[in-house]
């Protein structure tokens, strides 16, 4: 007998990482109803059309705006099992308003995923601004779901693949690869780092909707192929590509120096490189069983894209210029 799959309201669906969520609900099986802003599709044909293929596909379109429609999220909210919220980074304190509208709706929901799908919130050790800011307003979002005995599962992700691996984890890529010749990693570059394409964290998402074992509990994703050092991942590129990175090392005082300094674009960043390689934020724990799950362990039977694997798809691209000269080598031993 078939079981009843949950009814999914994703809040910002349209974004880079929400528009995972949706496409994965909807392949999923599941009722799928994604909150839009009007002036999003006035103003952005790319969402725009991505909205309509969302309706193609079977998708409810609700418009509005989290922070300005209380009434209609909560009579969406009130017709659904499931909230995904996947609003941008900037954005994460306004959650607050999902939080109002569920519990004006009679706090009738199975789960809330509010937007995390990044670094731990709760085991950041002397994280450093402007990530601070940030950081904090993600576990006050928590402490008020907690409060509110609204049921949730926390997912930490860490890091976006999508967004780390193209360019070999540059803060300011200059290049992508197979195109890249030089690199920075921060500290020695030995510090762990995980990522996870996003395709597949919302496949793991999806198995967690309907999961017991995830309820009021944090979801971490540690793919084992794809918990790299700086330094792993680009031995792992000078392998495959048959060439030699140049790698610049920055130790921490430099990097403080940098996020210090107001001239300096992507402090922000920078200031979570801080807690990921420098403070070993991404893997400098063990998962407490009473609070936490590991993704990969519960759902074995998610193929997962492996960091390995992506990088093949570069390797042609990047050994040419090797195996041209070596061509012309050998023709001009053979005199062609």
């Amino acid at each position: 007998m078939d079981i009843k799959k949950a009814k999914i309201f994703v809040i910002g669906g349209t974004g880079n990482f929400g528009r995972y969520i949706v496409t994965a609900s909807v392949s999923s099986g599941h009722q799928t109803v994604a909150l839009v802003r009007q002036n999003t599709i006035d103003t952005d044909p790319e969402k725009a059309a991505l909205v309509d293929q969302f309706k193609a596909s079977g998708v409810q379109i609700v418009y509005g705006d989290i922070n300005v429609d209380h009434e209609t999220l909560v009579s969406t909210i009130k017709t659904v099992e499931v909230i995904i919220s996947c609003i941008g980074g900037s954005n994460v304190a306004d959650q607050v308003n999902i939080i109002s509208a569920i519990k004006d709706s009679g706090l009738n929901i199975k789960r809330f995923f509010p937007s995390e799908f990044a670094i731990d919130v709760d085991r950041l050790q002397d994280p450093v601004e402007p990530a601070a800011s940030f950081f904090s307003a993600k576990a006050n979002i928590r402490r008020a779901i907690e409060a509110e005995g609204i049921p949730y599962t926390f997912v930490v992700a860490n890091g976006f693949a999508g967004r780390f691996w193209p360019n070999l984890a540059q803060v300011n890529p200059s290049a992508l690869i197979p195109d890249i010749e030089q690199v920075v990693a921060y500290g020695d570059g030995n510090s762990k780092i995980t990522s996870t394409m996003e395709e597949d964290i919302a496949s793991y998402v999806m198995k967690a909707v309907d999961d017991e074992r995830t309820l009021n509990k944090i979801l971490y994703l540690r793919p084992p192929a794809n918990i790299l050092s700086y330094n792993d991942l680009f031995d792992l590129w000078d392998n495959k590509s048959g060439q030699t990175l140049k790698r610049t090392y920055i130790s921490e005082e430099q990097l403080l120096q940098m996020i210090q300094d107001p001239q300096t674009t992507s402090r922000v960043l920078l200031s979570v490189c801080y807690s990921v390689a420098i403070k070993n934020d991404y893997a400098s724990y063990e998962i407490d069983p009473s609070t936490g799950v590991e993704a990969t362990m519960l759902y074995p039977e998610v193929k997962y894209t492996t960091v390995d694997e992506y990088l093949n798809q570069f390797v042609p691209k990047a050994k040419a210029p090797v195996l041209g000269s070596l061509l012309e080598k050998i023709k001009g031993l053979f005199h062609f």
